[in-house]
């Protein structure tokens, strides 16, 4: 199986956009070589920004530039572009709607050894409350790539969410991506995995399992966060006997909270949510974070099987 950065899949579709996208610019709050993007400033100086540690200024620059009809790409670690920068993230991009992407690296508890300070586990919350966000939250390298030319072409604000690890390829998730909508990648009728991000890789390993013991699983990947795929949730809800939510994100605010929302008000069902329990990461390997918070397909199993005894 081969490992690659989502963050690298990141820059390599703002490289493929940069020709036919020439209003297309790159800013960063040097970090440029942790975001990758030192890659795009190698191939086109002109139109690289290093901004310097300053996000909310940043995203200001950013603004600015939208309403001058450029598409800037704000890049830095995802604890920055949301915590540090929320006012301008709210009140510069998103009230005004304005045609900002921000590429946020290094989110979630797989950030490792950098530290609860920098692993972003409440960022998807923070920007799910503001109108007018998108939010996408790819799976692999190659899905990143998809969603960064997605963003580039989609008229408003965006916010893409990337890892710092290397995470394995899953070939079930490429071949397209429509900002809004779900991947199906298995239909079952006894139980729902509703993953996003690189838990598909996990919600997988846990399908595969429970399909071996005889368990028909629906599988559904959300790369799309907000807006979410309504009418998958609820099919999800009708037609099977619960759901299991994962994701490298708190389950305060999340994924989990926006299908339990769409379940409770449409199709009452038991949802399960697998995430952050309200507490800080730590530092740690990336590998040994996961194990150690409960990010593993056999996590993913035992909810599901508390559903089902149920």
């Amino acid at each position: 199986m081969e490992f690659k950065h989502t963050r690298q899949g990141y820059v390599d579709g703002l490289l493929e956009l940069a020709e036919e996208y020439p209003e297309l610019l790159v800013l960063d709050a040097d970090v440029a070589k942790a975001t990758k993007t030192v890659d795009f400033e190698a191939a086109y100086p002109k139109r690289f920004f290093n901004c310097g540690v300053q996000e909310q200024n940043m995203l200001s620059v950013a603004a600015g530039l939208a309403l001058e009809g450029y598409i800037p790409f704000a890049s830095t670690f995802g604890v920055f572009a949301t915590c540090r920068a929320g006012d301008q993230l709210r009140n510069s991009i998103a009230y005004p709607k304005l045609n900002v992407k921000v590429g946020a690296t290094h989110c979630g508890i797989t950030t490792g050894g950098d530290g609860a300070s920098h692993q972003a586990n409440e960022d998807i919350a923070i920007v799910r409350s503001l109108p007018n966000m998108t939010i996408l939250v790819p799976g692999d390298y190659e899905e990143a790539k998809q969603a960064t030319i997605a963003a580039a072409k989609f008229v408003g604000p965006v916010y893409l969410r990337f890892g710092r690890d290397k995470y394995p390829l899953i070939p079930e998730i490429h071949g397209g991506f429509t900002i809004g909508k779900a991947k199906v990648l298995k239909q079952g009728n006894d139980i729902s995995i509703i993953t996003t991000g690189i838990m598909v890789d996990e919600g997988l390993k846990a399908a595969n399992s429970l399909e071996s013991e005889g368990v028909s699983v629906r599988l559904i990947h959300m790369p799309t966060v907000k807006p979410i795929d309504k009418e998958v949730v609820l099919n999800a809800a009708k037609e099977t006997k619960g759901i299991v939510t994962a994701e490298e994100h708190s389950i305060i605010g999340g994924l989990g909270e926006a299908v339990a929302g769409i379940v409770a008000e449409e199709a009452p069902c038991m949802v399960h949510r697998i995430g952050m329990q309200d507490v800080f990461g730590e530092s740690g390997q990336a590998g040994e974070l996961m194990d150690k918070f409960g990010f593993r397909a056999k996590n993913i199993i035992e909810k599901a099987r508390k559903i089902m005894r149920n």
